[in-house]
């Protein structure tokens, strides 16, 4: 079990951090911080709720066939970008494109039109506002199983879907011996990452964090894990999906650092928190039995750098 933290339990480059933090928010960026927090009576598990209820599915910009879609099912190859859209901005966007053209040449041999993609994106969300997630998945509905081999001709699919609210709630993980296939794309074929989580969930945790044979953790099954040691920020190294906000605060946060972490160092940590798009930066509860504080400051200073991130505007304007 771990102790409350209190100022005369923060070591000094913690409570520096938090001050050079505060000095650097104005009244308005205090203010909505504020307004994007989930209320304490609400945080918990019943905090993970719809923000958007409408969803949509569009292939190369129009509606998608039935016949389209069902690609996915039976081949299950290609690869994708998730976001979380606020008000018609992104953080990361640039990172998205990236990362689709990129995996793009990786996954099918072909480079992916940058423009095109964002044009798709942009088309999906015209007219809305609010909080919600958009993931774009690149495929190529005519590959056969058989023939994985044959000139691929990618096409794009944009599909929208509710988000959370935030902060989302503390996660409490398990931990199991699993490397993600081909780490470095992020590739649609997700069996085996959920058949972990769904034996952790079976367990009594939320989700499953990875180690490998050597008990070197990596991440989780669809985020990534950084730690906190009183002095520098944490993150494995290990094969791992570079995650973008991953990406995003290990740019913005000064004392990080990438080494290999062991379940066994786990108790030595201060704290321990999870990242993703969808989530921005979550509190661990607990990794196996090694409980961590939820509200240490670590967690309070990596949300609001990373809330400081100034988002990208999909399109110029995006009707409310």
């Amino acid at each position: 079990m771990t102790a409350p933290i209190s100022e005369n339990t923060m070591s000094a480059a913690t409570m520096s951090m938090i001050k050079s933090v505060r000095d650097r928010r104005s009244d308005q960026n205090v203010l909505a911080l504020q307004a994007h927090r989930t209320p304490p009576e609400l945080r918990g598990p019943t905090a993970v709720r719809a923000c958007h209820a409408h969803a949509m599915t569009e292939l190369n910009g129009r509606p998608a066939t039935a016949a389209e879609l069902q690609a996915l099912a039976l081949t299950n190859y290609g690869h994708y970008t998730a976001m979380r859209v606020d008000d018609g901005a992104v953080r990361g966007l640039t990172h998205h494109l990236e990362r689709l053209v990129r995996d793009c040449r990786t996954v099918f041999g072909v480079d992916l039109d940058r423009g095109m993609v964002h044009g798709y994106i942009a088309q999906a969300i015209e007219g809305r506002s609010g909080s919600f997630n958009v993931r774009v998945t690149v495929y190529d509905p005519a590959l056969e199983m058989g023939h994985p081999g044959d000139s691929a001709n990618p096409q794009v699919l944009v599909t929208t879907r509710p988000t959370v609210a935030l902060p989302a709630p503390p996660l409490r993980a398990g931990v199991a011996p699993y490397t993600r296939e081909f780490p470095e794309a992020k590739h649609i074929g997700l069996f085996g990452a959920l058949a972990h989580r769904r034996s952790a969930q079976l367990r009594g945790f939320d989700d499953v964090l990875f180690c490998d044979d050597a008990k070197q953790l990596s991440e989780g099954a669809t985020w990534n894990v950084g730690f906190y040691d009183g002095e520098n920020v944490i993150w494995p190294d290990a094969a791992v999906l570079p995650g973008i906000t991953m990406t995003l605060l290990q740019q913005v946060h000064d004392d990080t650092v990438i080494r290999p972490v062991t379940l066994d160092e786990v108790g030595t940590m201060q704290a321990a928190f999870a990242t993703n798009v969808t989530v921005g930066v979550r509190a661990l509860a607990a990794i196996e039995t090694v409980d961590f504080p939820t509200e240490h400051p670590i967690i309070e200073v990596l949300r609001d750098e990373f809330a400081e991130i100034p988002p990208e505007p999909v399109a110029r304007t995006v009707r409310s």
